[in-house]
């Protein structure tokens, strides 16, 4: 018996070694993998308002803790180049952008031929997000209870926004193009956008929009997480999906909770965008998205 057991301790012993040597070789692999990342993208990826905000440009707004800085932290990438902006486009990632204070160069010059890593999160202010949040919570006071935001963008008998939306998809193909062109050997990840409102109702009037437009709006926000993946899928890019992860972290949601900010912020981020808890949940997203993937 003192036999059996002293061999059943040694084969626990081996099996647990072996699984708390995994996960360290995993984090090593992936750090030796990874030697130069790039980051590019808007807002949403670089961090307005979130301390320490960087000063080349100042007009970018980009912060020291944006998830692209968490990632590069967590894969322990030596060589880290970071060229988000606020407000930049599509039409940025080739020509230069025009900042307060400054320009940002066009954010495709970061890239290298042995870039082996690139994160981007664009597309949302090709098509206008930030101005259509803005319109609908200024129709909101006309229709607290209604939808008046739907029925202006829906006016003419289409979709507006969702218009908007299937023409942009052809500028986020060229971006993931142009990536690849000049980064071949570089896993690619488009990252979506965090939820911004709840499924339904909403807070009105903490935040701004008609009870009827926030599903309307929670609509729009999902068509272009569905166009992004779609996308991604089409260019051989990986797609980190924070929109569905991110049930109940709204806007809505309690001070502490929530990973956007509303129209006035609680904490230290840009209104309506996320603040350090959102840039890090990202993050764990962007890591898990490339810790899935087959070497």
């Amino acid at each position: 018996m003192r036999v059996v057991r002293r061999c059943v301790l040694a084969v626990i012993g081996v099996v647990t070694m072996t699984l708390l040597a995994v996960p360290a070789v995993t984090a090593q692999q992936q750090q030796d993998e990874i030697e130069h990342y790039v980051a590019l993208g808007d807002s949403f990826t670089a961090g307005p308002f979130i301390p320490l905000q960087r000063a080349d440009p100042v007009g970018c707004a980009r912060s020291t803790r944006n998830y692209p800085s968490m990632v590069a932290t967590g894969l322990g990438v030596e060589q880290f180049t970071d060229v988000s902006c606020s407000a930049a486009v599509t039409e940025d990632m080739t020509e230069p952008q025009t900042v307060p204070l400054g320009v940002n160069p066009p954010q495709f010059d970061a890239l290298r031929p042995d870039t082996d890593l690139v994160t981007v999160g664009i597309v949302g202010n090709d098509i206008g997000f930030g101005d259509i949040v803005t319109t609908c919570a200024q129709l909101s006071v006309t229709d607290p209870q209604g939808d008046p935001c739907r029925e202006q963008a829906t006016a003419g008998g289409g979709d507006e926004y969702a218009a908007r939306i299937d023409a942009a998809a052809p500028e986020l193909a060229g971006v993931l193009q142009g990536i690849t062109e000049r980064s071949p050997d570089a896993t690619v990840v488009l990252v979506g956008y965090l939820r911004i409102l709840p499924p339904t109702t909403g807070c009105f009037p903490l935040v701004p929009i008609a009870r009827g437009d926030v599903p309307y709006l929670d609509g729009i926000q999902r068509q272009l997480t569905e166009m992004m993946a779609e996308q991604a899928d089409a260019h051989g890019a990986l797609f980190t999906d924070p929109y569905a992860n991110s049930l109940g972290r709204d806007v809505c949601a309690g001070p502490f909770t929530r990973w956007v900010e509303g129209f006035i912020p609680n904490r230290p981020a840009f209104p309506v965008h996320p603040n350090a808890s959102g840039m890090q949940a990202v993050s764990d997203l962007v890591l898990g998205t490339l810790s899935e993937t087959p070497a």
